[in-house]
């Protein structure tokens, strides 16, 4: 399968024309019986993993919309799906969402249809990775950050530093981390490695881990190139990384909330962290494809995932926090103002979010464009 990695320049965010904007949707009809979503595993739960989380089943049955789900596991299998066509939503990531932008795959959102718009966190609401020139791509649906998740068993305090994954040494146990350590399997864990170098060489001036000159990329690239030494598996698959870590002797790996929940819930010695260098992070937005074929269901869907008990749940479910704050208190879900705390409600600030990196960056002159990213991390990975 052929990925189309676009570079985001001015002229590609002047995509939403007169016309473009004309065809914005002003009202919604009847449901057309079916939505069909490109999703991140564990996003849109119908309770067939834990039976108290489903928020697809009550919608089904209120709108007659069937909604069918197609998980990807990272956000260039969502752009590459999205290329493809054949979906109606899909809740993308800051690295995702400016491509899918530029590429003129989602459409423009009428928010004037959207009831409970008035209830996302203002920081939200016009964020730069669905938002061009005032103009809204979708709907925010949860963020948080990307943490280290370890074995207790293997660390009795919580690793304070990023440098167990990146970095060949002997752990509490008295092993190597060679071969018990995993990583991200996607380019944009480039910026992993470079928020590293932010602490430990600042030297190199990086203010923005997704905005890189040749000299930064170049000392990122060679932080990868030494985890490539230790490193057991580069991971994408959630499922599969929490198998390892239950299986296979993996001890400590960049990983989402969502696998040290149910690890947790297992009963498995595990927990996560994030370390004195900080974290990326992401921030998901419900985006509609372009040629959506049932735009009506896609709006309701909208509406309903901005529900403050669906945000409630899924914020408990997958260890994120909800963009509608009224989740983390108004008791309509089992969600509560200090789980929102402990999944990192006051952090926002601290998270450096996935975004698309681009020539034409803020920071400095000039940076090193995403499609870089692709093909080094790909020569990484592959011992190059």
């Amino acid at each position: 399968m052929k990925l189309r990695f676009l570079t985001i320049s001015a002229l590609a965010y002047a995509i939403f024309s007169s016309a473009v904007l004309a065809e914005m949707k002003t009202e919604i009809g009847a449901g057309e019986g079916a939505l069909d979503i490109v999703a991140w595993p564990g996003y849109i739960e119908r309770g067939e993993t834990i039976a108290e989380f489903d928020w697809v089943t009550g919608f089904e049955q209120a709108t007659g919309c069937q909604v069918r789900v197609k998980t990807a596991n990272t956000s260039d299998e969502m752009v590459a799906l999205m290329n493809e066509g054949g979906f109606d939503l899909v809740t993308a990531s800051g690295d995702a969402s400016l491509r899918l932008i530029a590429g003129k795959r989602v459409q423009p959102v009428n928010i004037d249809l959207i009831p409970s718009w008035g209830t996302v966190d203002d920081r939200l609401k016009n964020a730069p990775w669905h938002t061009v020139d005032g103009v809204h791509y979708g709907t925010p649906y949860m963020w948080g950050p990307n943490v280290l998740m370890y074995n207790t068993n293997v660390f009795p305090e919580p690793p304070t530093s990023w440098s167990v994954v990146f970095e060949e040494m002997i752990l509490p146990d008295g092993q190597s981390n060679k071969g018990r350590v995993q990583a991200y399997d996607g380019p944009i864990h480039v910026a992993d490695a470079a928020l590293y170098l932010m602490h430990h060489k600042p030297e190199l001036g990086i203010a923005n881990p997704y905005e890189l000159n040749a000299e930064q990329y170049a000392e990122a690239l060679d932080v990868l190139r030494g985890q490539r030494k230790i490193v057991g598996r580069y991971w994408h698959n959630a499922f599969i990384q929490m198998d390892d870590f239950k299986n296979e002797g993996v001890v400590a790996s960049g990983s989402w909330p969502f696998q040290v929940n149910l690890l947790q819930s297992e009963g498995q010695p595990i927990a996560s962290t994030i370390p004195i260098e900080g974290a990326t992070g992401w921030s998901d937005t419900t985006m509609m494809h372009v040629d959506s074929e049932h735009p009506n269901c896609a709006y309701m869907w909208m509406e309903h995932t901005l529900s403050s008990n669906l945000q409630s749940d899924l914020s408990v479910w997958f260890g994120a926090v909800p963009p509608v704050l009224a989740a983390c208190t108004d008791g309509r879900g089992m969600q509560t103002a200090e789980g929102c705390a402990t999944n990192g409600l006051g952090d926002f600030d601290k998270i450096k979010f996935w975004t698309t990196p681009v020539t034409r960056c803020a920071s400095q002159d000039e940076c090193v464009p995403y499609y870089r990213w692709v093909s080094d991390y790909i020569g990484v990975i592959g011992g190059r």
